[in-house]
């Protein structure tokens, strides 16, 4: 089987089952051997943070000298990028192979009346790759959810994590940040500690805190006051750490919180005779990098690539746009799903854009462009429908004006389609 083949086997199984069970992963992950159990992990879940954060622990880890996995969803740019180890994407030959044993294991089961999803199919090949390759610690990423999540497979992490609460998915996991917190608390381990990202809406953090003492669990709640900022800027973000400078290649104020929450997992393993010295926690976080969170790829013009698509995303993106790029003119590409809060995501950037072109972005459940389109000017901002990512590009380079920046923005599937096309136009543009 080749890589290409693989995706597109991957492809064919649903995005999602009827009946939330740990069921199906559970049985097939048995059949692998239950390579998830000679694993020690970092469980990361929440509405907003969890990809990078567990890329910030990932990349210390690495940085302090262990084999280190680490697990995202989705990608941005390349499918490989969902697992690696010490930073490196898995290679497309060994995908391959993992991928179709867990294929082999899912087919044995469907022939017993149980049919995998798409997630847990991945979800059980980057296990067994993980356990292929002796990882020491895996930075795992929760996909949606968490109490009924495939990586809820994991018995005994090293830490739990919830780095935020806010509302997301509302039609799978409860309409309020209560039930929300409730499902994402379902990852918390009897006896195993728990550390909440700070901030969190004080209704969801006791609901959390209530979940880690019914099981018995130290609860930590990470302090943003920990850090200090002595700049921001949309190359990164330079911090003082216990009097020790920091700096992280990642834009916004939202980071501080990230940061705080990765600090306060390391200060744990520290606690439990884990060697983590701060000279890997410089190096780890000089050498995080993680695609389309607010990501500069070009400084001159200003071009920024961000997946922002939930409320408290969008907000952050708003209010890193009003800090780093006061007064210029703002050329936005926009595309977002259609079942996400798309008025308020309207609402929330209206006055930043001088220009919005529209887009659909590559999923079926995107709105359409002029639908979107239509949002925007009824709220008072110029916009246009595209036909299509290249033309929606083409339209946005063509009226950005000198001295003004470029935004792509609404949605990790949009930034995925868009980011490489608009590094080729601005190679071109600067020749």
């Amino acid at each position: 089987m080749t890589y290409e083949e693989a995706l597109a086997k991957i492809d064919s199984y649903e995005r999602f089952s009827r009946r939330p069970t740990l069921e199906r992963i559970a049985a097939l992950l048995e059949r692998l051997g239950n390579p998830q159990d000679g694993l020690r992990f970092f469980h990361v879940d929440g509405t907003n943070g969890k990809g990078t954060t567990c890329t910030l622990l990932a990349s210390v880890m690495t940085a302090a000298g262990y084999r280190t996995g680490l697990y995202l969803s989705p990608h941005v740019c390349d499918f490989r990028e969902r697992m690696q180890v010490d930073g490196e994407p898995i290679p497309k030959e060994e995908l391959a192979p993992a991928a179709e044993r867990v294929f082999r294991a899912a087919d044995e089961l469907e022939g017993r009346g149980v049919r995998a999803n798409e997630f847990e199919v991945i979800t059980a090949a980057a296990m067994l790759w993980f356990s292929e390759r002796k990882c020491d610690v895996v930075a795992l990423e929760t996909g949606l959810g968490g109490r009924y999540d495939a990586t809820n497979v994991v018995r005994n992490p090293l830490v739990s994590v919830i780095t935020s609460i806010s509302l997301d998915h509302t039609q799978v996991l409860g309409d309020t940040v209560e039930q929300i917190a409730a499902e994402k608390s379902g990852i918390i381990k009897p006896g195993r500690p728990v550390v909440c990202g700070p901030g969190l809406p004080p209704g969801a953090l006791e609901v959390v805190r209530r979940a880690a003492g019914a099981c018995g669990s130290r609860f930590v709640e990470a302090d943003a006051a920990s850090l200090s900022a002595e700049k921001f800027s949309l190359a990164g973000t330079e911090l003082i750490y216990r009097g020790e400078p920091l700096f992280l290649p990642l834009a916004g104020e939202h980071q501080l919180k990230n940061a705080a929450t990765a600090l306060a997992v390391l200060d744990i393993l520290r606690g439990e005779g884990v060697r983590v010295p701060l000279p890997a926690v410089r190096a780890g976080f000089a050498a995080t990098r993680l695609p389309a969170r607010l990501e500069l790829i070009s400084a001159d013009p200003p071009v920024v690539v961000d997946g922002a698509h939930n409320p408290e995303g969008i907000a952050a993106l708003a209010d890193a746009l009003r800090r780093f790029l006061p007064g210029r003119e703002i050329v936005a590409v926009m595309g977002m799903m259609a079942d996400k809060d798309v008025p308020h995501a309207v609402r929330s950037l209206s006055g930043l854009f001088s220009r919005v072109v529209a887009v659909a972005p590559p999923s079926p459940r995107a709105m359409g462009a002029r639908q979107l389109a239509a949002l925007w000017r009824a709220a008072g901002t110029p916009a246009s429908a595209a036909a299509d990512a290249k033309g929606a590009l083409e339209e946005a380079f063509s009226a950005l004006k000198p001295g003004g920046a470029l935004v792509i923005c609404g949605s990790f599937y949009l930034a995925g389609e868009l980011r490489a096309p608009a590094l080729q136009i601005l190679k071109i543009r600067k020749k």
